[in-house]
């Protein structure tokens, strides 16, 4: 018999099985579809959380503010040098005169301050820098850097990194918790699915064990004995995917305006169309890897080795 032949017997019996145990193959695409639900959602919630995260990392940065002394050309310098710093994403210099118009501006309805900085022979405040890093843990690295820079040059004022080191360390701590929390949830369910699928999936089997064992006494291949049961797993998993995938598009079309005030930046609806295919080559390839491993584990057992 050849191998085409008999991958399409047992596709062929694996579909009769699925439609025969229509009650299980419920029950199994039923606890399958609440599983990948629960992880597409788990998806998309990280996908909030980071964007969220992401755009409080972009907001963070640390302000270097240099003395009236300092040249132009000295500022300038140590802003080359932090630029080429691998953990730096970018920096922004701020002049004098941009910081003394800047200051103008905010305090602009307030007409005593205005008038004190009047009277005063020049001008007071001096260049800065806003730093940005690549990750939030990078800052005190930066901060060592510039320390050591001060030092050398002595035209660097204040470092405000240590003003905001809680509000820093506390973002990083945010980002890696969220990233291990999604990490275990994954694994978890991932597990359980396992485990609820092949009791499931041991019960199809158990109604057809007078088949299985006759097979097994007059020789039938292992592959020939397991397959049928693999591929009503993967049908399980195939099915569930797809009705979660469809689901999905009408609650992330409720979603999306909510989310999005919540937020801010990130709406449910579009993350879903602009990650369509990755979310559903993940959602069905779960479901269908989760369908054919619970089958084959749960199949072993009737198969002498």
């Amino acid at each position: 018999m050849s191998f085409w032949l008999t991958t399409k017997r047992v596709a062929r019996y694996g579909l009769i099985g699925f439609i025969r145990n229509g009650f299980v193959s419920l029950a199994a695409i039923f606890i399958m579809m609440i599983t990948l639900f629960v992880i597409a959602v788990l998806m998309i919630s990280g996908a909030a959380l980071q964007a969220t995260l992401q755009e409080l990392v972009g907001k963070v940065d640390v302000n270097v503010y240099f003395t009236t002394e300092a040249s132009e050309e000295q500022a300038l310098a140590i802003k080359a040098d932090l630029e080429r710093l691998p953990e730096v994403a970018g920096v922004e210099y701020t002049s004098r005169e941009q910081a003394l118009a800047e200051f103008r501006e905010r305090h602009a309805n307030e007409q005593t301050t205005i008038q004190a900085l009047d009277q005063l022979a020049g001008n007071p405040l001096g260049a800065s820098l806003a730093i940005r890093a690549k990750d939030t843990s990078q800052y005190a690295a930066i901060a060592e850097f510039l320390d050591v820079r001060g030092a050398e040059t002595g035209v660097i004022s204040k470092v405000n990194f240590y003003q905001n080191k809680t509000a820093i360390d506390r973002l990083s701590s945010i980002i890696e918790t969220s990233r291990k929390v999604s990490i275990v949830a994954a694994l978890f369910l991932a597990g359980a699915s396992v485990l609820i699928a092949f009791n499931t999936i041991r019960l199809a089997i158990y109604t057809s064990r007078d088949e299985i064992g006759v097979m097994n006494l007059v020789g039938a291949a292992h592959w020939y004995v397991r397959g049928p049961f693999v591929v009503a797993g993967i049908l399980y998993g195939l099915i569930s995917g797809v009705v979660v995938m469809l689901t999905l598009y009408p609650v992330a079309i409720w979603l999306g305006p909510p989310s999005q005030a919540f937020f801010g930046s990130f709406n449910v609806f579009d993350y879903y169309v602009e990650n369509f295919p990755f979310l559903f080559f993940t959602i069905v390839g779960t479901g269908v890897l989760l369908g054919a491993l619970s089958s084959f584990l749960a199949v072993r057992r009737y198969l002498h080795q």
